[in-house]
């Protein structure tokens, strides 16, 4: 399965962080190659995205289940293809580094079961390795800079 953790500090308390993380509109649309999302209710979404397959860019709908939120620190969910044969699982996780510092984890595990998942799940091993850090990255400068123009 096609697995990646990539982390970054951000220069905030991990209460700031979770007001973000804790919204799931407020980082679906970070996502690269976001379309849209629907949230269902508290716990699932729909994302709709382009990932770049290597020679295809195809549009991928999941349904994103929250199996966790467990204040302040961190959000766990699951993934599940509606437009492919693709499920996997991720999270969020915030680690205390001093009162104005956060180490924020972000997960991402992916795979295929479809007819040709050898050769997806090679494509999608630099996928999610991309996505988790793009991601992440983007998550982090996002709360900074909402906390900022408060």
């Amino acid at each position: 399965m096609p697995s990646d953790l990539y982390q970054v500090e951000v220069k905030l308390p991990i209460h700031e962080v979770w007001n973000f993380v804790r919204v799931i509109d407020n980082w679906a649309p970070l996502v690269p190659g976001y379309i849209n999302h629907e949230t269902l209710n508290d716990y699932e979404s729909i994302w709709r995205f382009k990932t770049d397959m290597g020679f295809i860019k195809k549009k991928v709908e999941l349904k994103v289940i929250i199996t966790n939120w467990d204040e302040p620190s961190k959000v766990t969910f699951e993934l599940e293809g509606i437009s492919e044969k693709i499920s996997g699982d991720g999270y969020f996780l915030g680690e205390v580094v001093d009162s104005k510092t956060t180490l924020m984890n972000g997960y991402l595990n992916l795979s295929s079961d479809s007819k040709l998942s050898k050769m997806i799940n090679a494509k999608l091993k630099k996928n999610v390795s991309e996505m988790t850090e793009e991601l992440t990255k983007a998550v982090a400068e996002n709360v900074v800079h909402l906390t900022n123009t408060r």
